[in-house]
């Protein structure tokens, strides 16, 4: 359990830390002109188009832990990295700078016209966003493959105080736009991070990955597809759900409220799914070892209904009131929208440690086949809800999507639960024969 803990708090840390990013983004841009135009068009347009275009490389990190056991992985897997980061990032080009802007944000998400150009000019500042992921994200699998995930949070560090440090100065500078701000801040964040985690994996790959013994069978580009292409449409179907979110959002009632509320409670939320999302890469890490699967499971129950205890303690007292009305200085009708749709959100954070479980159980038995299925499970029912909402249109669009996406994540969490049994049972039977088999030698040893 000892080891459970060291190897997940770092990597908690470092996405608790990420996950302040949009509560203080939208914090600040609240208290600026505009809030509730440039919070939508940041949380509605800027921030599902950009996850949709790096939604190829989000699964670098699962994939570089996983693989980049040696010299060799770690190299064939960086000339990946480049060469989709690049194509990525002049995707992203063509969407911010092109005509192709309008097909998409007008015609397909069909948000509310006040947005568009503040939209489209977050869109183009947001352009170094995807290339650096992919960077800070292959090398820091590498870094948690050879011990050192205490490195990632320290690189979050750098990430949220380059955030916090233009988020000021374009506060108080007063004279941007919101969505410049904002996004200005994320960029910055995400390049900072990208250098530091660049310098820091030198040393490791000089140590440690040089010297690492040689994987055999070699790595080959057949297996390395085999393994990522399931992963790629996991990341793109799960992503995919944020812009017909806001697609949905768009055509149900109060929708720019509903826009503008949004990126706000799902930002408090995904504070505490943070650390459930975090057991992922400690899931993966760790499984292969003898023992670990009674640590493994019993952390998994505590941090289920830790995190579920605390989203609970926020919504039920005047905790809540507090951080939208205070904190994030929403007007008095957006903070009780706020305030109601938190409970709609309340099993995510148990939820989403359950994921990590069952997906990182099906990362370490190599059936990748499942997780992808569970996404398409997942945004079969979200686009469900979400169309029975636009249909029906007699209630707030922002209470809708919360259903949906609650109601989403159970479905693809029990799917994955289902997938990954066979694994988790055979990993329990083989750690109770091994203590078995050590048991008996101590009282039986050999003379």
């Amino acid at each position: 359990m000892r080891k459970v803990v060291a190897t997940w708090w770092p990597l908690a840390a470092s996405w608790l830390l990420m996950s302040l990013e949009m509560p203080a983004l939208s914090a600040v841009v609240a208290r600026m002109p505009d809030p509730k135009i440039n919070l939508a068009a940041y949380g509605g347009v800027v921030f599902p188009l950009a996850l949709i275009i790096e939604s190829p490389i989000i699964m670098l990190l699962a994939a570089s832990t996983a693989l980049s056991k040696d010299m060799a992985s770690y190299l064939k897997l960086r000339r990946f990295m480049m060469v989709s980061g690049g194509l990525l990032t002049a995707f992203h080009a063509l969407l911010a700078f092109t005509p192709l802007y309008y097909v998409v944000v007008e015609g397909i998400l069909g948000v509310p016209q006040e947005i568009v150009q503040p939209a489209r000019l977050g869109l183009m500042i947001m352009l170094p966003w995807t290339w650096s992921i992919a960077y800070r994200r292959f090398n820091q699998g590498a870094l948690i493959r050879f011990g050192h995930s205490q490195t990632v949070g320290i690189g979050t560090v750098v990430r949220l105080g380059t955030n916090l440090l233009v988020l000021t100065v374009g506060y108080m500078g007063g004279r941007l736009p919101g969505i410049v701000v904002a996004s200005g801040a994320v960029a910055c964040g995400v390049m900072s991070e990208a250098l530091y985690v660049g310098m820091m994996v030198r040393p490791v790959l000089k140590n440690q990955v040089q010297h690492a013994p040689p994987v055999v069978p070699p790595l080959s580009w057949a297996a390395f597809y085999a393994f990522y292409i399931p992963l790629v449409m996991t990341s793109l179907l799960t992503l995919l759900a944020n812009p017909i979110g806001s697609a949905a959002l768009s055509r149900m009632p109060r929708n720019l409220d509903s826009l503008a509320v949004w990126p706000v409670v799902t930002g408090i939320v995904f504070m505490l799914r943070s650390l459930g999302v975090a057991y992922n890469e400690v899931v993966v890490a760790l499984l292969d070892e003898r023992g670990a699967y009674a640590s493994l499971k019993r952390f998994a129950t505590t941090l289920s209904l830790a995190t579920t205890g605390l989203l609970l303690l926020v919504a039920a007292t005047p905790l809540s009131s507090f951080w939208f009305a205070k904190i994030s200085a929403l007007p008095a009708d957006l903070a009780q929208m706020a305030q109601l749709g938190l409970w709609l959100a309340l099993p995510l954070p148990a939820l989403s440690v359950l994921q990590s479980w069952y997906q990182g159980a099906l990362l370490h038995g190599k059936r990748t086949r499942g997780i992808s299925e569970s996404v398409v499970i997942y945004l079969v029912t979200s686009a469900i809800i979400l169309g029975i909402g636009v249909a029906w249109g007699g209630t707030t669009g922002l209470y809708v999507a919360l259903f949906a996406l609650t109601a989403s994540v159970a479905t693809q969490t029990a799917w994955l639960g289902w997938k990954s049994r066979p694994i988790l049972r055979q990993i329990r039977e083989d750690d109770v024969s091994t203590f078995r088999n050590e048991e008996s030698r101590q009282l039986h040893p050999i003379s």
